[in-house]
Parts: structure tokens; sequence; C-alpha cells
């Protein structure tokens, strides 16, 4: 694999190839029910303008050959739970199947670490999403716990898969 693999704050140019990647339904399914559908311009130019207000900075655009390839970004938690960092990211349909959010994750983990006073990093994952689940285990995760109908998308209640990554500290 030679293709480039980055992540870089987002840009207000951004707005409009977000616009195109993240309004699709395929995507829409396996995030929160927090990023709207259908998926519009005014979206995209709010969640940029938020993105770049953040310090540290924690939401970054996948860059792939110098395309805009999908989101990524980390969550810190608070109270009991400071020492927890959660991640989410999607990639684009037309990017799907080629390594791209396994080296994202990669690159992500790698800012967690050098930027933050965490010990633990998870994910959430519906119980349907396998290849995102490959992502977080060929990155090191491990299937903590299952949340037994845990969440709710499309009006079905489903599994929650809790993926957890230990940092050395």
């Amino acid at each position: 694999m030679n293709s480039e693999i980055y992540l870089r704050p987002w840009r207000k140019e951004d707005a409009s190839q977000l616009t195109l990647i993240a309004n699709n339904r395929n995507i829409w399914n396996n995030v929160r029910d927090s990023l709207p559908h259908p998926y519009k311009l005014k979206d995209a130019e709010a969640w940029i303008s938020h993105c770049r207000r953040q310090k540290p900075q924690l939401n970054f655009a996948i860059i792939y050959n110098e395309k805009l390839a999908g989101s990524i970004g980390c969550t810190p938690q608070t109270d009991i739970h400071r020492k927890n960092m959660e991640i989410g990211y999607f990639v684009g349909e037309p990017f799907w199947n080629k390594g791209i959010a396994g080296r994202a994750v990669r690159v992500l983990l790698n800012y967690i670490e050098k930027e933050f006073n965490v010990v633990r990093v998870f994910a959430e994952v519906f119980e349907f999403n396998k290849a995102s689940m490959r992502v977080l285990h060929k990155n090191g995760f491990y299937l903590e716990n299952i949340r037994r109908k845990g969440v709710i998308k499309n009006n079905m209640i489903m599994d929650d898969y809790v993926w957890v990554k230990l940092l050395d500290r």
C-alpha cells in the first residue's frame, strides 16, 4: 500500500466534499443519530466551524491521496472517566475497502498518546458493523463487552459492541 493517508484539521473549503460523502444513507446507518440525514452543506459548514474552534484539536479530515475521504475524531471523557478517550470515524463509500479507516485510526491513536494523558481508548460499534470491528481489532483493540439491546438506530434496538485499547502509561 503506497497510498498516502494523513489527518489534518478541517478547512472551510472541505464543506462541499464533506457534504458529498456524508450525505449517504450507508454512512448514516453506521453512525450516531447526531450526524444529520440528509446531510446538507449547512451541516458541513457548521461542523467545520465547530472543529476549527477546538483547542486542542479533536476532529480531523481523513485525507487519502490528497482527497477528503472521511472524518475521524476523539472525545475526552470527564469526571471519573477522565482517563478515557472515545474515538469515532467514518470513511466515504467511494473509499471503502482500501484500508483507509485502519490507517487513520493508527494515526489518531498516535496523536492521542502524544497529546492526552489517557490510559484507555474505546469505540462503540453497532452489532452489524463487522468492518469497523475489524479495523479496531487490527489496531490492537479488544472486545470488552457487548451491551445487549444498548442502542437504537433506525427504530431497531440492537447490541452495542464496546472495543477498547489500553495505552502503555
